[in-house]
């Protein structure tokens, strides 16, 4: 299928590694001019000698900095066409045991930063009359399961994924979700789990994915591209779930 993104200015966040990599990897390969943001300067420099991206290293959690951020795009770019927001963490644990302050860093990566980006760029995009914003979300902030803080945050984010839509569809800009279930990439949480346990993926994936496996990064990557493209052009304000039938709920 020809998405016609060839040519596209695309920023990701969080894109130097796990789904936040793939979705770049996959605009690249649509032909697309993508720029990743992230804080880590090594796998910064890694995506950009693998993927041929523009990089940032920025604290998105930062206000001037995601300030900077967009300055700093638009002086390389000129335009900006798409936006993913994918930077986000999971912390704190069950809410007896969570603080306050826990809650709200994790409502300050996961949907403030959302908020924020998504208010800068669409500046940009209501004078070029065109734009797409995709926020990546959760399953967990449509049903119950995780951490409570990160699902808290996530709700949020779909929360305003409608609603921002409902407010700038007018400039023909689509603001659209993704709710990912249990993706599997090598980080720091995925391989505590299998030390401890060596069969976790196998154990995990037949209790809770009907599918039997856990999805891939790619798979994500491969919808962004989708909702990007004018073969999503009716697709506005919703969130959609892409987790194998992980999730319970009815849509």
């Amino acid at each position: 299928m020809e998405l016609n993104l060839t040519g596209k200015n695309v920023l990701v966040t969080g894109g130097s590694r796990g789904i936040g990599k793939a979705i770049a990897q996959a605009f690249r390969k649509e032909g697309a001019n993508v720029g990743v943001v992230a804080r880590n300067p090594t796998e910064l420099l890694h995506v950009k000698q693998e993927l041929g991206v523009k990089v940032y290293r920025k604290d998105i959690t930062i206000e001037d900095e995601r300030i900077q951020l967009i300055h700093e795009f638009i002086e390389d770019f000129q335009t900006i066409d798409v936006l993913v927001n994918n930077a986000g963490a999971g912390i704190g644990t069950q809410v007896l045991d969570t603080a306050p302050a826990v809650f709200e860093a994790s409502m300050k990566i996961n949907f403030i930063s959302v908020l924020h980006l998504s208010q800068l760029v669409s500046q940009y995009m209501i004078d070029k009359g065109a734009g797409v914003i995709i926020n990546i979300a959760s399953i967990y902030g449509k049903e119950s399961g995780g951490l409570p803080a990160y699902n808290t945050s996530k709700s949020a984010v779909i929360s305003f994924t409608k609603a921002f839509s409902s407010e700038v569809i007018k400039h023909n800009i689509r603001v659209v979700g993704i709710a990912p279930g249990a993706i599997f990439h090598p980080n720091k949480e995925w391989n505590r789990r299998i030390q401890n346990d060596p069969n976790f993926l196998t154990n995990y994936a037949s209790a809770r994915i009907p599918a039997g496996r856990l999805g891939k990064p790619e798979e994500i990557g491969n919808t962004a591209v989708f909702l990007a493209s004018d073969k999503a052009s009716w697709i506005v304000g919703t969130t959609i779930t892409v987790d194998g039938g992980q999730s319970r709920m009815n849509y």
